[in-house]
């Protein structure tokens, strides 16, 4: 059980949710960036989402070595080292000066930014009680929804009217700012919310000794799984919403990112009433509510005849989608206590490594099948996801 009678310092969790803006925002900047790229170096659109694929792919390997490596040396301690290398990958992005440089710049980023979201849950699970937690993973999770809504609107903007370099610059500031206030909260932290724990045996070995405990749960099996679906459908989907609405409706790309920047407001209403959400519907619910409202939102977004129709769909996709997530999240934190840092690892290995699947696929497909029906795909494979495992919630050990 985790202590909670020292109080941890003001604005630790704070600077992990500034943290965790950051890090959203370099994943998805890119996002709306794919024609401006695809312009600016001669290539397909389904080749400029390489960008995000290699992101995700760098990300989910990383979590084999930052979960054992945030128990071992301290989880707040190792997201501070993080924030401090991304200052570094987010401007060779910035300055690479071919697409090959800028998909091994992107690899890099993506590796030095996998500590900081999950092992930010993994502290929290380690100082919050369950009982108390989602509702606090929720308010660190508003870094991350305004980061993911944030990152899509900046890439269109810069694509409009910036070079497409500008935002990297402002994400290595940003990573500045958040790696400073890091280290120095960390020296005040009390003893409990800095434990480590000590493995015998040498890399190789703790790392199977480690994740192989985590897998041997069935549960924590149900709950990697369903996140792994989870990323292939909606972010599959969701990488080439600014760019289906922006070809289909003719709307700038700045305008195009806007709409899915509605995608995080709907975020940001779960996370600021997620006491609420919780009391009401309960995991099950929010599973099964959440899923069906990101597979009704992303046909909306597909076939909608007016390009208004995605504000209100983006909306309600952010909310589904945090509803979701965040029960997926919360579950993580605890499949696997005493390993928590792996376990929380194998979650974010999981679903990034799904990202990096559905956006693989998506980019192989787009060419054949048009952003509309790779848009509705996602759609019912959220949906599917969600009633999935609300399910699996009801016989959960």
């Amino acid at each position: 059980m985790p202590s909670t009678s020292i109080p941890i310092p003001r604005g630790a969790i704070a600077m992990l949710s500034l943290a965790a803006f950051a890090s959203a925002l370099s994943l998805r900047v890119t996002d709306a960036l794919l024609p401006k790229l695809a312009s600016e170096f001669g290539i397909a659109l389904g080749t400029a989402s390489y960008v995000i694929t290699v992101f995700s792919v760098a990300y989910g390997l990383s979590q084999l070595f930052f979960g054992p490596l945030g128990d071992r040396f301290g989880k707040y301690l190792i997201i501070a080292c993080a924030c401090a290398a991304c200052i570094l990958t987010a401007a060779l992005c910035a300055f690479a000066p071919t697409f090959p440089m800028l998909l091994a710049a992107r690899l890099f980023a993506g590796g030095t930014a996998a500590a900081i979201i999950p092992l930010s849950m993994a502290w929290i699970g380690d100082v919050v009680p369950y009982e108390q937690r989602q509702p606090i993973l929720a308010r660190f999770l508003v870094g991350q929804i305004v980061g993911v809504s944030a990152g899509v609107f900046l890439g269109g903007f810069a694509a409009d009217y910036l070079s497409w370099r500008t935002p990297f610059l402002g994400i290595a500031s940003l990573f500045v700012v958040a790696s400073i206030a890091l280290f120095t909260i960390n020296r005040r932290l009390p003893d409990f919310a800095r434990k480590t724990t000590r493995s015998e045996g040498n890399t190789l070995q703790r790392l199977v000794s480690e994740f192989g405990h985590v897998i041997a749960k069935r549960w924590a099996r149900v709950v990697m799984l369903s996140v792994f679906l989870e990323g292939t459908f909606v972010f599959g989907a969701f990488a080439f919403v600014a760019s289906h609405v922006h070809q289909k409706h003719g709307v700038s790309l700045s305008t195009a990112g806007s709409l899915v920047m509605l995608f995080g407001f709907g975020g940001l209403l779960f996370a600021t009433s997620a006491a609420v959400f919780v009391r009401r519907l309960g995991e099950r619910g929010l599973a099964r509510w959440g899923g069906l409202c990101i597979g009704v939102s992303l046909l909306i977004i597909a076939f909608a005849p007016a390009w208004w129709w995605a504000m209100i769909a983006c909306f309600i996709a952010g909310l589904g989608f945090y509803m979701l997530h965040n029960t997926l999240q919360t579950n993580a934190t605890q499949m696997a206590p005493e390993r928590r840092g792996a376990a929380v690892a194998s979650f974010a290995c999981c679903f990034f490594f799904g990202q990096s699947v559905g956006v693989g696929v998506a980019g192989l497909l787009i060419g054949l099948a048009g952003p509309a029906m790779i848009i509705a795909i996602g759609a019912v494979g959220a949906a599917a996801v969600g009633v999935m495992f609300s399910r699996s919630l009801a016989r959960r050990p």
